[in-house]
């Protein structure tokens, strides 16, 4: 069913950080495919789920268009095995993801060698291949001590930065632009609403070799760590990848005609976290932690810290 309305509790006021445009320059590379696995804790495949809740789950196939190309596939490992997950540039080197692909809950103990792919499509990179140089994950969750309705899964801060390796003096954000991002409930309306373009790179659909775009009207739920639920066909390699809202480009206006609220173009507001597992029908719903300047906030201000290059 639909998440009941609810009226959603954050830290300080609504805040919008806004993006950027690359450049478009392309970097082509041909990458060998890996037999990835993916993570678990997302729904596998079978359009309207046992939930109720109605969504669009289409083939985004414009990895080369803007502002498709700013999202991308990640490649990870865990103990030598490769697994897959989704993410985007929120500035010109920091790349946004779900926590549970850059760390597992509660070991303090991260995954390795990540690489991010903007754009990717058919095991081709047009932007190139960029490796990363750090990884940071909210304190809460790398020990374990993070708020979880289900441990390790639906958590308030299931969220993760990492940040790219130049080349050539460029971070991939100057190639591709990167998306703005909203914390502290920005882009929701007092009930905790919202409608969300969500991409990613599910194996379930094309194999996980092309970007899949879902459109859903997302809610808060606080009975699951005030987590913002849609519906979705999307599944495991999922995870990371934005929920963007008001996502391309703006028509003109005309005859007076005025925007709406938070009218912001291509801003992220949650990254897909978890799903339900199941076959046949299934309940096809996904969740996204809570943007917050307390997890998203500080870890941008810590990577910039650390790595000042990668921040416009």
């Amino acid at each position: 069913m639909l998440a009941k309305p609810a009226s959603p509790r954050f830290p300080a006021p609504p805040e919008l950080t806004p993006g950027g445009e690359g450049d478009g320059r392309e970097d082509p590379v041909i990458l060998a495919v890996p037999q990835a696995g993916a993570e678990d804790e997302l729904p596998a495949p079978p359009e309207f789920g046992t939930s109720g809740q109605p969504y669009t789950t289409t083939l985004e196939d414009l990895a080369k268009a803007d502002p498709q190309r700013r999202a991308g596939k990640i490649f990870f490992k865990d103990r030598g095995e490769t697994f897959v997950c989704s993410g985007a540039l929120i500035d010109r080197g920091l790349i946004l993801t779900a926590a549970h692909c850059v760390a597992q809950f509660g070991a303090r103990r991260f995954f390795d060698n990540w690489r991010f792919v903007p754009g990717y499509r058919n095991g081709s990179a047009p932007y190139g291949e960029w490796k990363t140089q750090t990884a940071f994950v909210p304190k809460s969750y790398h020990d374990g001590t993070a708020f979880c309705t289900t441990a390790g899964v639906t958590c308030e801060n299931d969220v993760a930065i990492l940040v790219a390796e130049p080349k050539g003096g460029d971070y991939p954000g100057q190639r591709v632009g990167w998306f703005g991002y909203g914390t502290n409930g920005f882009g929701f309306t007092p009930l905790g609403q919202t409608l969300v373009a969500q991409l990613g790179y599910p194996t379930s659909l094309n194999r996980g070799q092309r970007m899949i775009r879902t459109d859903s009207q997302g809610g808060v739920d606080g009975s699951l760590a005030d987590n913002t639920i849609i519906g979705s066909l999307q599944t495991g390699g999922s995870s990371g990848g934005p929920w963007i809202i008001n996502f391309g480009d703006a028509a003109s206006l005309s005859e007076g005609l005025k925007r709406g609220s938070r009218a912001n173009r291509n801003v992220i507001i949650g990254v897909t976290s978890w799903g339900y597992v199941g076959t046949g029908a299934g309940i096809k719903q996904q969740g996204a932690a809570p943007l917050t300047s307390q997890n998203l906030g500080v870890l941008v201000k810590d990577a910039c810290k650390k790595v000042p290059r990668a921040c416009s």
